[in-house]
């Protein structure tokens, strides 16, 4: 078995490091010193250099203006973002993206997925639920009154990442027949509107209100597995994106106790720090194998024991775990730097927090994951 990444794989890698390289994590003013959003939009700078890299187009098919590549690729890419706190849609709108390229029609394709590689269309997601805890394809109705006809979409949805900012957002919608279908909504649009939120991470985030919001039969997707697939695929590049954030903060551990020093030896030589330090390596390691178990399940379609979303919920778990206890440690171990809004360390620890919760906590994939195991044998 080959398990070392492709030369394209490779290559999205690197473009992402270049394009990453002078981000700066404190750029926007500290969310502990901020009531509201720490800005008023995302990175626009930003995002227009990761189209010109053809890093908003990488899952899309080369018809498209894409790599055509999958989601190995755009999990390290993302990996990479998280390391700078990157305050880009790039999971979202990509997730968005390969969702409309693998299930929506002909049409909706053609609209939309040339325009968001070149980052002059934004797509976001609706995954939270009503609640942030019961599922997401409950949170609102859709009805259709006639073959062919407009969906009418009622209900709300929380927490949507970047919804001031997005121009689309795509929307699960449960059925009178139990079946859901995930509608593009127009931010703009009659019957839709947002309720400002934000995050531990000071970012604003959107309840989004659907109060009989009319939308077109070719901007919805009603093919079955659809919504499965979009998220398991959100679910594990919030994965990468904690693999990453807690890499780079183990990275800040390590320099940090390297140079602090106390009866006159650097404290990464006393063995207490050497053991935490050695203990979060290991939480890494485990979301690093992980998320590349789960992404390449993603990718290839391959069969398992379990379905795919057995291996998503076991990425998420220790990306949950994982990422909370590497900040913690990361928090101990600077002492006061810790939490002094000068010393990036704080941005990290309210960007994992935010991780560590988004699509569910821990406990809420171990449950999934007990009610695969009983469902499947595994003899």
């Amino acid at each position: 078995m080959d398990f070392t990444f492709s030369e394209e794989q490779q290559a999205a890698a690197e473009a992402a490091r270049g394009v990453f390289a002078d981000v700066a994590p404190d750029a926007v003013p500290s969310p502990a010193l901020t009531t509201g959003a720490v800005a008023d939009e995302f990175d626009r700078a930003l995002w227009a250099r990761l189209a010109d890299a053809d890093l908003l187009s990488l899952l899309s098919a080369e018809e498209y203006g894409g790599a055509g590549l999958d989601a190995v690729a755009l999990c390290l890419v993302l990996r990479e973002s998280a390391k700078v706190l990157a305050r880009v849609p790039l999971l979202e709108s990509s997730a968005a993206m390969a969702a409309v390229q693998t299930y929506g029609g002909p049409e909706l394709r053609a609209e939309l997925l040339e325009r968001a590689g070149r980052g002059e269309v934004v797509l976001t997601v609706a995954a939270s639920g009503r609640t942030g805890h019961d599922p997401a394809e409950l949170a609102v109705t859709a009805r259709q009154e006639g073959e062919g006809a407009d969906w009418i979409l009622d209900g709300v949805q929380t927490a949507v990442p970047w919804a001031y900012d997005a121009d689309y957002v795509v929307v699960p919608a449960h059925t009178a027949a139990d079946r859901t279908v995930l509608a593009l909504v127009p931010l703009v649009h009659d019957g839709v509107a947002l309720g400002e939120q934000f995050s531990t991470s000071g970012e604003r985030l959107g309840e989004l209100r659907l109060e009989s919001a009319r939308i077109a039969a070719r901007d919805v997707i009603d093919v079955e597995g659809a919504w499965e697939w979009l998220r398991d695929l959100l679910t594990t590049g919030t994965c990468a994106l904690a693999l990453g954030l807690g890499e780079r903060v183990l990275r800040m551990s390590s320099e940090y106790t390297s140079k602090r020093e106390q009866f006159g030896f650097p404290v990464a030589t006393f063995q207490a720090v050497a053991v935490q330090a050695a203990d979060r390596y290991i939480d890494l390691r485990a979301m690093e194998v992980t998320l590349w178990q789960a992404a390449w399940r993603i990718a290839a379609g391959a069969g398992g024991t379990l379905p795919v979303a057995g291996d998503v919920a076991v990425a998420k778990i220790w990306a949950s775990e994982g990422v909370r206890r590497v900040v913690q440690t990361a928090q101990h171990l600077h002492g006061g730097f810790g939490a002094d809004v000068d010393y990036p360390l704080h941005r990290y620890h309210a960007w994992a927090k935010h991780l560590e919760l988004s699509l569910g906590p821990a406990a809420a994939h171990e449950e999934a994951l007990g009610d695969l195991l009983a469902a499947h044998s595994l003899g």
